[in-house]
Parts: C-alpha cells; sequence; structure tokens
C-alpha cells in the first residue's frame, strides 16, 4: 500500500522430492501454436516488442509493431490488409492499450485485442483501466504462454 510498504510471505511445502528439470513443448504441440494472421503489437519497451514479435514471427505470423498508440495509427494506416489481432501494452505514455484499442477496432471491427502488462490484472481492472473478463497476459512473458493466449483470442 503506498506509504506503507510491502510485506510478502512464501509458503512452500516441505518435501524430500527431487524437482524434474523443465521440458519445453514436444513438436506436435508447438505446430499447434502456430499461425498465419497478422498481428500488430504496440509496446513502449523496446526490448519487450523485439522479442513478442521475433516469437510471432518464428511462429508463422504477420507482424506488425509500433511503439505507442501514435505510431499504430500509421501502421493500420499504411497496411491495407486485415489484421487479426491487437497486441498491446496496458500502461503507456499518451494513450494507454485500452484508449488505443477502442480507437482502432472502430474502424476495423474484427480486430481482436490482447493486452499485456507488467501490472497483475486484478490491480489494472480494480483502477479502472481495464473491464474484467478481457484477454490479458502479465509480463514477464513466456513464449509457449505468448502463443497459446494468441491462438486462444483468434479463435
Amino acid at each position: 500500500a503506498p506509504g506503507q510498504g510491502t510485506t510478502f510471505r512464501v509458503y512452500l511445502p516441505r518435501t524430500n522430492s527431487v524437482a524434474e528439470p523443465a521440458t519445453s513443448l514436444p513438436p506436435s504441440a508447438a505446430a499447434t501454436l502456430r499461425g498465419s494472421e497478422t498481428v500488430l503489437v504496440v509496446e513502449d519497451d523496446e526490448q519487450v516488442r523485439v522479442t513478442v514479435c521475433t516469437i510471432l514471427r518464428r511462429h508463422g505470423y504477420d507482424v506488425l509493431d509500433a511503439q505507442n498508440g501514435g505510431e499504430a495509427f500509421l501502421v493500420c494506416e499504411k497496411h491495407d490488409g486485415k489484421i487479426d489481432l491487437l497486441l498491446t501494452d496496458v500502461v503507456m505514455p499518451k494513450m494507454n492499450g485500452r484508449e488505443l484499442a477502442g480507437r482502432l477496432t472502430a474502424t476495423r471491427p474484427s480486430m481482436r485485442v490482447l493486452y499485456v502488462s507488467g501490472y497483475a490484472e486484478d490491480s489494472i481492472v480494480h483502477r479502472g483501466v481495464l473491464d474484467a473478463g478481457i484477454a490479458f497476459l502479465q509480463k514477464p512473458i513466456q513464449p509457449d504462454t505468448l502463443l497459446r493466449k494468441v491462438r486462444e483470442v483468434l479463435a
């Protein structure tokens, strides 16, 4: 809480078992996460934007990118084809992701929206930035989680 600080308590069960190493997706599961749709990625953090775009391109998506809302409008104006998905950060300077999505989907009503943020979903819903039940991913984003969520939103 502001002015009061933060306390974290993590309780883990005690066990004598040895943890198994994490495994990546089997090739058959990875193949189902591929796509051919067009995704517009709007993210003000360049490192996150480049990473997300790279992951999507490697899995067959046609990716357009912008670092802010104004740039996203220019990209949309120049792109003649369909944009299937807007993947946007929630908190950005000048125009937040919700405002951007509202304005872009007014001109492209079939475009789906997936929001990402470093803030917890309940925090941004509580502050009124997003509505409950929207498509949302919390940063940091794991590649498999990103790809699954994109397929889910596009389906």
